[in-house]
């Protein structure tokens, strides 16, 4: 017999999310909505790698580069899974409790809405100082950083062009060289 979740009916919190199956979803809260994505495509895997290993390069010992799944808790009421997310270096326990200097997220099809609004917003309420959307069908990367407790875009490349970080740290990334 399988085992099913019967949900609250309120908002969730990240106590709530803590009780949820280990059943190969990414479950992610904001703002007490939960959203539950399904396993990331090969593309969205290729383009992910690339870029963690292009941070993980140039990344200063003074940060941290990881990648999803890992709980980042911005409230009570919103956990989150950045796809690549860079912290400053030693943060203790086995959830990242305070912002993220860098929050990097790949969309899909199916994750392009959320990514591009829900948790846009939720991360600049959070104050994370940097933001990128990378997306693989369209070979584009939209950088936003904090800017007077704002989001403003700082960069939006695609194709061949390549695209000269400050933030967290300085990095070149050629949107072109994460597809191959």
């Amino acid at each position: 017999m399988e085992h099913v979740t019967t949900l609250p009916q309120r908002p969730l919190t990240v106590a709530d999310l803590e009780l949820m199956p280990d059943d190969g979803h990414r479950y992610e809260l904001v703002d007490g909505t939960l959203i539950v994505s399904p396993s990331p495509s090969v593309r969205h895997q290729r383009v992910h790698a690339r870029l963690m290993k292009l941070l993980l390069e140039a990344c200063p010992p003074d940060l941290e580069v990881f990648s999803a799944p890992l709980d980042v808790v911005l409230a009570d009421d919103t956990s989150v899974q950045p796809d690549i997310l860079v912290v400053r270096s030693g943060l203790p326990g086995p959830k990242v409790t305070e912002p993220p200097e860098l929050a990097v997220e790949i969309v899909s099809p199916s994750s392009r809405l959320v990514d591009l609004n829900l948790k846009r917003a939720r991360y600049e309420r959070a104050r994370v100082p940097s933001y990128w959307v990378v997306d693989p069908d369209e070979a584009s990367l939209v950088a936003f950083e904090l800017r007077g407790g704002a989001y403003a875009e700082v960069a939006r490349v695609s194709g061949g062009e390549a695209w000269q970080a400050k933030v967290p740290f300085p990095v070149t990334v050629a949107i072109d060289r994460l597809e191959t």
